[in-house]
């Protein structure tokens, strides 16, 4: 999968999961800030990407997400690790 295509899909598991509209998730939005995710969001999100990689996502990890891109290197570092 292409960054492009995380960063879509991404955006697809935002929309349906926040409501929001696909415009607002833009690569440079701030996750907390723009999007207005909290902390109980945050879970439901890490659900679903893992369903999405088929790979646990650690806490440790999700820490380092400010921004959406943070999510689509996240999950490019994790489909690169399971690939070798």
């Amino acid at each position: 999968m292409t960054r492009e295509q995380l960063f879509e899909r991404v955006r697809e598991i935002m929309v349906e999961l926040f409501e929001l509209e696909p415009e607002q998730v833009q690569l440079e939005a701030s996750v907390f800030d723009d999007l207005d995710l909290d902390s109980i969001d945050a879970i439901d999100l890490v659900a679903k990407l893992q369903q999405l990689t088929g790979q646990r996502i650690e806490e440790e990890q999700m820490r380092g997400v400010r921004r959406v891109a943070d999510i689509v290197d996240l999950l490019a570092n994790q489909l690169a690790d399971r690939a070798s």
